[in-house]
């Protein structure tokens, strides 16, 4: 009406209830936090912190049964057994004879034509499949070399007298192999060592990493060793590279890292997790490193190398031995993976994974009318909110997040560990698609080789893939448990 009172437009209204960035983010002006107008001005407001009016919902993890693992000897006992099985099943595949069949010429009075077959290289073989093993016994003797003078002397000649041989044997088979085979050939029998120094050894997680707060529980032999801050080593830091190196690959795995829940209380707990998630992925790395190049070295010495040193005149079936290739990588691969990645150690990357967080990047122009705030280092989002890092805008994506926005390493780590149990469904499914397949093979096999070398490989392959189906059985069930504060089963920040 004319002349009378207006009241607050529609306009003034609706931003009048918009909240402010400190009532939904917190901190203060210092912190880089501030809300973002449509103008783009950055406008710092006096509110109560954010762990004071809207708290991220604390993070609840289940607590996961402590599932057998096989010790480092048993398995590498196991590991050793299946290479020679499947190394067996390879010479089968070249070396076999029509035994049965009376006009061969000439009559074949075994089933393998052993007078072909190469026993020094068989032998080298044999020892460079056993070094996990063999270092294996000299560490778990090692550590348990307690008690009397004479049983620690014992102990030390024993271990001595162990390496001894395994180098004299390598030696030896190295000479008689030098004799009778061409360079070409014996540039085979090292060619992983000569791919491995290159590709391990000089790749370093981003140079000079960050020390890991005592706060994060790691052991100390899990820091990374600084190294020069030139580009290039020098000769005493390849060798203490390659040291290292061969170090990792003969010994057991080193003692699994622990995860704290940090409080929510504490000043620098975004730093704290971002800190620990750093030193996980570098361990992480290192075992997936392991894994890859453990794998793929017994793939190559139990099924390649000895194709590489057959003769010319001699035939075998060159699909059925790429198959066993194939099938050898894939088992090994699966048996490291389940080893060195148990279920207590992707349950700690899981946790980890649910303190950082992930971020979604947003299209320019969407979520205009919402309130957008700077993000900040030392503050914990809660789902939902809206942040600015590198003039891109950001959506909160966890229930928790520390994550940094434009960190792509800090999402990769949040997309594989924040469901605990995707790498061992990842797993299950590589064993199983390998398990039907032989199944489907053997059921269509015509020769008496191949019959018996999926009969073998089958026995092997079962026993790993229980032990995968077991641990996914126990954890399905352990995390489908209700996640509740009063519960017996799970364990609260």
């Amino acid at each position: 009406m004319p002349g009378g009172r207006r009241g607050p437009s529609r306009q003034q209204l609706s931003r009048s209830a918009l909240p402010s960035l400190q009532t939904l983010v917190g901190g203060n002006l210092g912190n880089g936090t501030g809300l973002r107008n449509r103008s783009s001005n950055s406008v710092g407001l006096s509110a109560p912190p954010l762990s004071a009016l809207i708290t991220p919902e604390p993070v609840r993890h289940s607590r996961i049964p402590e599932l057998p693992l096989d010790s480092s000897l048993l398995f590498e006992f196991l590991l050793f057994l299946y290479l020679l099985v499947a190394l067996f099943v390879q010479y089968i595949n070249i070396y076999r004879t029509v035994w049965w069949y009376p006009y061969s010429h000439p009559a074949a009075s075994t089933s393998l034509n052993f007078h072909l077959m190469d026993y020094h290289l068989a032998i080298f073989i044999t020892v460079m499949l056993a070094r996990r093993l063999v270092w294996t016994i000299v560490s778990e003797v090692s550590q348990s070399s307690g008690g009397s003078l004479l049983r620690y002397v014992v102990l030390i000649a024993a271990r001595l007298s162990l390496l001894t041989m395994c180098g004299w044997v390598l030696c030896w088979t190295l000479v008689n192999l030098c004799k009778n085979h061409s360079v070409l050939n014996l540039l085979f029998l090292g060619y992983p060592f000569g791919v491995y120094v290159p590709l391990c050894c000089f790749h370093q997680e981003g140079g000079k990493s960050q020390t890991a707060p005592a706060d994060c529980d790691y052991p100390a032999d899990h820091q990374q060793t600084e190294l020069t801050e030139t580009p290039f080593f020098r000769p005493r830091d390849f060798l203490f590279l390659l040291r290292e190196n061969l170090r990792e690959q003969f010994s057991s795995p080193p003692h699994m890292p622990i995860h704290t829940c940090p409080p929510h209380t504490h000043s620098h707990t975004p730093e704290l997790i971002r800190a620990e998630v750093e030193e996980l992925k570098s361990d992480f790395n290192r075992r997936i490193k392991e894994v890859l190049f453990n794998s793929l070295f017994s793939a190559y010495y139990v099924a390649f190398l000895p194709l590489c040193f057959v003769k010319s005149t001699q035939y075998y079936d060159m699909r059925w031995s790429c198959e066993h290739l194939i099938m050898v990588w894939i088992n090994a691969f699966v048996m490291l993976m389940s080893q060195l990645l148990p279920p207590s150690y992707c349950d700690l990357l899981h946790r980890s994974a649910a303190h950082l967080g992930r971020w979604q990047k947003l299209e320019h122009g969407s979520y205009s009318n919402a309130p957008q705030h700077v993000w900040s280092e030392s503050t914990i989002w809660p789902q939902g909110v809206l942040v600015r890092h590198s003039r891109c805008l950001y959506k909160a994506v966890g229930p928790y997040n520390v994550a940094l926005p434009s960190d792509v390493s800090h999402a990769r780590f949040y997309f594989l560990f924040h469901k605990p149990l995707r790498i061992l469904n990842l797993l299950i499914w590589i064993e199983s698609s390998v398990v039907l397949y032989q199944l489907y093979s053997l059921l269509r096999s015509e020769r008496w080789n191949h019959t018996l070398s999926l009969g073998l490989i089958l026995c092997c392959n079962y026993y790993v893939l229980f032990k995968l189906l077991r641990d996914r059985i126990v954890l399905g069930k352990a995390y489908s448990y209700p996640l509740s504060s009063s519960s017996l089963g799970l364990k609260s920040q």
